[in-house]
């Protein structure tokens, strides 16, 4: 199996589950129902969460965040995005996974400390975001150097030194 395609098996699902569950959660903030199929008592509590002041930030509903995110993320996620031969590509979706990952701890930070409560929906996208970005890194890390690509230069044997 190609790198590629390997990739694209692991990313593309965990991508379109956090597509899918960010939809749920934006369609629930702004739809009238507050139904979110979860538990509204005690530890576990989306409504809570969903409906804290945490569940905005500048204004904006976190939900819809999570949509937009998501939806960036489902297109550095797509075959065509790993297959493409610009860095610039691979360092976005890097980038984008870790600034995600920040976001989660952030919001698991709120749910923990402030609201005293967890919404298991969040709680899918949270542990999609932080595999996925765990995943990318490792498809990274093992990916064969790009055409062309120079091994790093090492540094000139001082005079005197035993390597000279």
């Amino acid at each position: 199996m190609t790198p590629t395609r390997r990739a694209v098996l692991l990313t593309l699902p965990l991508a379109l589950l956090g597509l899918g569950v960010s939809i749920y959660l934006a369609y629930e903030h702004y739809s009238t129902s507050a139904t979110l199929a979860c538990p509204d008592t005690g530890a576990i509590n989306c409504v809570k969460v969903t409906s804290s002041s945490y569940s905005e930030l500048a204004g904006v509903p976190v939900a819809l965040l999570g949509l937009v995110y998501y939806v960036g993320i489902v297109a550095l996620c797509l075959p065509v995005a790993w297959r493409t031969a610009s860095p610039l590509v691979s360092r976005l979706r890097i980038a984008a996974l870790a600034a995600g990952v920040g976001f989660v701890f952030y919001l698991v930070w709120a749910e923990l400390f402030r609201i005293d409560a967890i919404c298991l929906w969040c709680t899918v996208v949270h542990v999609s975001t932080v595999v996925l970005f765990a995943v990318v890194l490792l498809l990274a890390a093992l990916a064969p150097p790009a055409a062309g690509a120079q091994p790093m230069a090492t540094a000139p044997a001082r005079r005197g030194s035993p390597a000279a």
